[in-house]
């Protein structure tokens, strides 16, 4: 198995999503989940650590087979004829309730960590990546569109049932997270591991086009390589929309410049503690001050 990762990171991560919902909440009708006191829409940690669970396991391999899984899935058994969705400890059991074979098994155990369920006990693993709930930079609305289904709601009924969506406009929704190389060596998350989490953060966000997510696009990644355990911290916070427009008319990148300058900022007075800033962005946002980027990294001599 690869070696663990020795670098502390943090990551910002910024998607855009129009006419959509991005994190329903089931105890509220689904609506999208949002702050009334400052009308901004909030995604959950769960809502983007199972994107990139879904991309590993669809587009990546991770489907058990081969010696790679994912933990947190959803599996079934058979009891006669009968099938079941399995729990928590038959998800165990399937690894021989081993804490190593799940490390060496499982990627998302190794970089989210998790709860292994015993028979009589249980094994807490911290994952070394860990995100803030995310936010959007925007203000936004909740919107509601009503329509008519395909079926009535029972037998010799003489009108099909109605629906009801919950989405919001547009929103450019932003996540602070930190892969933090002390419990990487725990973990045994190595630096392939970051390079898949990457991935699955920005491709996985690329593939969701079921119909309730179908309008999500990654807009930006940038990853900061430190060189030992320092960190900036709320990246996300540090973010500005530069626009004529109102927040609410904001339909899309065009509307507006994203104002990273006192990120700029804090790189260049941390400078010296920093190995490298890996940036990825949709080539549509224009950035406020533009930055020099070669070979995928930011140029630090150039901020």
């Amino acid at each position: 198995m690869a070696e663990a990762l020795k670098k502390r990171s943090e990551i910002l991560f910024l998607y855009e999503i129009e006419n959509a919902n991005p994190n329903g909440d089931p105890l509220d009708e689904n609506r999208p989940r949002f702050d009334n006191e400052d009308a901004t829409v909030i995604v959950s940690d769960v809502r983007l650590k199972r994107t990139i669970r879904d991309y590993w396991y669809e587009y990546k391999g991770y489907n058990g087979e081969n010696g790679k899984d994912i933990f947190v899935r959803e599996t079934k058994y058979a009891d006669g004829d009968k099938e079941y969705v399995s729990d928590g400890k038959r998800r165990a059991v399937a690894f021989s309730e081993s804490r190593e074979k799940v490390l060496d098994t499982c990627i998302d155990i190794r970089v989210f960590g998790g709860v292994l369920p015993l028979k009589n006990d249980s094994i807490t693993l911290t994952g070394p990546t860990q995100f803030q709930m995310g936010r959007s930079i925007n203000k936004t609305e909740i919107i509601t569109e009503q329509g008519t289904g395909a079926f009535a709601s029972g037998d010799k009924k003489g009108q099909a049932t109605f629906r009801t969506e919950y989405k919001v406009p547009y929103a450019l929704i932003g996540f602070n997270g930190v892969i933090n190389e002390k419990s990487a060596q725990y973990s045994k998350m190595s630096d392939d591991d970051k390079t898949l989490l990457e991935e699955g953060i920005w491709d996985g966000t690329k593939n969701l086009i079921s119909r309730s997510k179908f309008g999500q696009n990654p807009v930006l990644l940038l990853v900061v390589n430190y060189k030992d355990s320092f960190y900036i911290g709320n990246l996300r916070q540090r973010l500005k929309l530069i626009s004529e427009k109102n927040d609410l008319g904001i339909r899309g990148l065009s509307d507006f410049r994203l104002d990273v300058s006192a990120i700029i900022k804090e790189l260049k007075a941390n400078k010296d503690q920093i190995d490298s800033v890996e940036v990825r962005f949709d080539e549509r946002l224009q950035l406020s001050p533009a930055i020099s980027i070669i070979d995928g990294k930011l140029d630090l001599n150039a901020i």
